[in-house]
């Protein structure tokens, strides 16, 4: 039910990525024009006719010969599908002869040579850092080759539109928690060579930064097995083509293989605050050890808590003075202490409101810790696709809720039970298409295993006695429970079907919403008040009130089917910014953000 990064609308138009066609078509041939390039099988895409045309001032078009010329960018007239030398004034470096092409009967300009040669210095080179991978290589040397080696970012000596902003962008990649690193900072070449390498170095470092946009970095099987999500990763052919001819709006074509929810911009928001909150506070310095603080106690350490918690008096003033040493500067008062008490909720602490020895130790290395928490949830965020719906189920695994979404609001919410520790719900998506109204329970085989058949070893009449239902299926033991009030998925359950064998349903076991960590079930999401949440996803307006599904409660099975199915998506962040615009944070209950930090190298 993945909804393809490519079918969004700041892609561009349907007519672009049936042109990129051509550059899968032609893969099959790069390996003879660059003499090293990867085999067409490794490279993404299916063949389709038609050839990706770009504009002059990037080098040779990929269009075939045509009869009519293009208006070049800088009035020089080009024939279509030639790759013709640099004029001698743009490139002193070109007015030799083009160097020969044992591959065709043309030759190259000298400066699509030296780029080939480039090209095939490092096609079989070991992956050092300033290297993108191996795969990444092969499609950029497939993707040169078939615009026979001309450079994308330079005509002659001169930069392109496009170089100013997207190298702008990959100066501020951190600030989407992006590392990309080792591509020159400013471009000035001269000599052919020169431009080569340049032109690479920009092509490789927008690659790296458009490929962890999309979500390159993480591989969400590496960190759970039970995590089904696939990051749809960009293609290089794709990025460059897209970048590449956006002119002056490259930078924020680049930026835009970021998550486009608003709830990864509202976490990118809160990184970029506590980078300024850490730099105004002395780059995040320890607080001093010191006695315990209450409201209305006096304190040299209470400018440094008040910066540390986002209290300042502005960043003009906090910049000028930002200790402060005023009387009042020096109170830990009701607003701090409120602080506190929040961020001792949300670090695990107990929420006293005073300034205690153990929140001094976590307000010292917070600004670290948090941030990096912010970062792992950013990166799971590039784990979700880019359209997921206008109206759409989200269930939040560490904050125990559900909600329904339309037309970007919440217009449902239901606290959940998950699955615990040992028997995790699993982190995927899919599309709920159907309800069951009185539903019976097939026990699971690991629940037959684990936990009825010892029971049975010493109580033979304990499954009779609670009302299943035991018989023998191809050599296997079959228990089901009937439909009824003590039934295990209580009155209605919501049918998304799926590999895992996951739903969510109602429960008898209504005590279990009242607790605030709700981790108890065996891995399926138990919604606190299904009738009013089946009035919302079947949709009031079609006739389905919550007591008329209530209405079929009794007797046999009853199958009602959603007026228009909608995507489902089980999701897993510790970290969300909630609609006043505060952050929350929630207990990392399956460790998946702490191996997530240590994937991409984070501390804390």
């Amino acid at each position: 039910m993945r909804a393809s990064w490519r079918r969004t609308g700041f892609l561009g138009a349907l007519a672009l990525l049936l042109s990129l066609a051509g550059f899968f078509a032609y893969a099959e041939d790069a390996p003879k024009r660059l003499g090293a390039a990867a085999p067409a099988s490794d490279l993404p895409g299916e063949a389709m006719p038609g050839l990706l045309a770009m504009a002059p001032a990037h080098g040779g078009p990929l269009t075939e010969p045509a009869a009519e010329e293009a208006e070049p960018r800088d009035g020089a007239a080009e024939a279509q599908g030639e790759a013709k030398p640099v004029p001698p004034e743009a490139s002193p470096a070109t007015a030799d002869p083009p160097a020969s092409n044992p591959d065709g009967d043309t030759p190259l300009p000298r400066v699509n040579a030296a780029l080939k040669a480039a090209l095939e210095a490092r096609s079989g080179s070991p992956e050092p850092a300033a290297l993108p991978r191996a795969r990444e290589r092969e499609a950029l040397a497939a993707f040169y080759a078939l615009r026979d080696f001309a450079p994308l970012w330079f005509s002659g000596a001169s930069a392109n539109a496009e170089v100013a902003p997207v190298t702008l962008r990959l100066k501020r990649a951190a600030d989407d928690g992006l590392d990309v690193k080792g591509f020159p900072q400013a471009f000035s070449p001269e000599t052919d060579a020169e431009i080569a390498r340049a032109d690479l170095a920009l092509s490789d470092a927008v690659v790296a930064y458009a490929r962890q946009a999309s979500g390159s970095r993480v591989d969400p099987r590496m960190i759970s097995r039970l995590i089904g999500v696939e990051p749809e990763v960009a293609d290089p052919a794709v990025i460059l083509a897209l970048v590449a001819s956006a002119g002056e709006d490259a930078g924020e074509a680049l930026r835009r293989f970021n998550p486009p929810q608003k709830a990864y911009e509202a976490l990118r928001e809160k990184l970029l605050q506590s980078r300024r909150k850490r730099r105004l506070a002395g780059s995040g310095a320890a607080i001093p050890a010191g006695p315990l603080l209450r409201p209305g106690m006096r304190d040299p350490r209470v400018p440094l808590v008040r910066a540390r918690l986002g209290l300042d008096r502005g960043e003009f003033e906090a910049s000028q003075d930002p200790v402060g040493d005023s009387a009042q500067d020096l109170v830990y008062d009701t607003e701090i202490a409120a602080a506190v008490e929040d961020f001792q909720k949300a670090n695990g602490l107990p929420a006293s409101g005073n300034l205690t020895a153990r929140t001094v130790a976590a307000l010292s290395g917070s600004a670290s810790n948090l941030e990096a928490e912010i970062l792992a949830n950013m990166e799971r965020w590039r784990w979700m696709p880019r359209d997921m719906g206008e109206t759409h189920i989200e269930v939040n695994i560490p904050d125990y809720e559900a909600v329904v979404i339309e037309k970007g609001a919440v217009i449902e919410r239901n606290r959940v039970v998950v699955g615990k520790e040992e028997t995790p719900t699993p982190v995927f998506s899919e599309t709920m298409k159907f309800l069951i109204v009185n539903p019976s329970w097939n026990v699971p085989q690991s629940i037959i295993r684990k936990e009825m058949l010892p029971r049975l070893a010493s109580d033979p009449d304990y499954l009779h006695r609670l009302g299943y239902e035991v018989f023998s299926r191809g050599g296997h033991l079959v228990v089901r429970q009937p439909p009824g009030e003590k039934n295990a998925l209580g009155r209605i359950k919501f049918m998304f079907p799926n590999d895992y064998s996951v739903y969510m349903h109602d429960t008898p076991l209504r005590r279990l919403f009242a607790s605030a960590k709700r981790a108890f079930s065996h891995g399926c999401v138990r919604v606190d008040d299904p009738f009013r949440f089946a009035e919302t996803v079947l949709g009031r307006a079609n006739g389905w009130s919550e007591s008329r599904v209530k209405k079929l409660i009794g007797g046999k099975e009853r199958y009602v089917y959603l007026p228009k199915p909608l995507p489902v998506y089980l999701e897993y962040f510790t970290a969300f910014v909630d609609e006043s615009g505060a952050l929350q944070l929630r207990d990392d209950v399956y460790g998946y953000s702490r191996r997530v930090k240590a994937a991409l190298g984070l501390q804390g």
